[in-house]
């Protein structure tokens, strides 16, 4: 699938997030916009009630895992649970559960999103690492979990590392939005992903570097859409 067509408006907090990266880190002008049209394409996605699947190789599995901790509860608002979700679980909870349990739950429960580390799967990841091939083991959860219209991010310093561009690859046929975040040469993946995300670095350790302030603040910028 291609990328969203851009239908809504930035809102303009959104639009301080964005912009406030961009003076904080001068180096990350140049992919500000592919930072907007990341954010667009994930946001219409969890606004149709689309998920993001995260993947990444070596020490960006790691960032896979951190991005997934940012969205899934609060990062820098608090996301109580509205009212009318309140009374509902309360109701649905009140034949197995004490008015107390109950509300300390509720109290203490933040909203998220729907976001996926396909990193941290172990015992399918061994298990297809050692069946059909450790190459394969983002692309057998993008097959069982990926929906149309869903959205896959792989992070890869090199935008060569072979498990990230299966899952990518796969992704688009299963009509799936993809997004990339690489080092500027951007490698094979860039040839294959929607949309490409090239930080201006080269070694290893300075991409990863500039990967941090990318992902924070494309999950401040959703979180400010959803929550803020």
């Amino acid at each position: 699938m291609n990328d969203i067509a851009s239908t809504k408006k930035v809102p303009s907090t959104v639009e301080n997030i964005l912009t406030g990266a961009g003076r904080r880190y001068p180096v990350l002008g140049p992919i500000l916009p592919d930072m907007r049209r990341a954010y667009e394409i994930i946001a219409a996605s969890f606004r149709e009630g689309g998920q993001l699947l995260l993947c990444g190789n070596g020490g960006s599995a790691s960032d896979s895992e951190h991005i997934a901790g940012e969205l899934l509860k609060g990062f820098l608002l608090r996301r109580p649970i509205p009212d009318p979700e309140r009374r509902d679980i309360a109701g649905r909870l009140a034949s197995c559960a004490t008015q107390d349990d109950i509300q300390d739950l509720l109290d203490r429960l933040q909203l998220g999103l729907p976001a996926i580390p396909l990193v941290s799967q172990a015992a399918i990841g061994s298990a297809v690492a050692n069946d059909l091939g450790a190459d394969l083991v983002y692309a057998q959860q993008v097959l069982a979990l990926g929906r149309p219209g869903d959205v896959l991010l792989g992070i890869s310093t090199s935008g060569n590392a072979r498990n990230v561009l299966q899952a990518i690859k796969l992704a688009r046929g299963l009509d799936m939005h993809t997004i990339a975040l690489t080092g500027s040469g951007g490698g094979l993946i860039a040839e294959v992903a929607g949309l490409c995300i090239k930080v201006p670095a080269t070694s290893t350790p300075d991409v990863q570097e500039l990967h941090l302030p990318v992902y924070h603040t494309l999950c401040a910028m959703l979180e400010q859409e959803f929550f803020g």
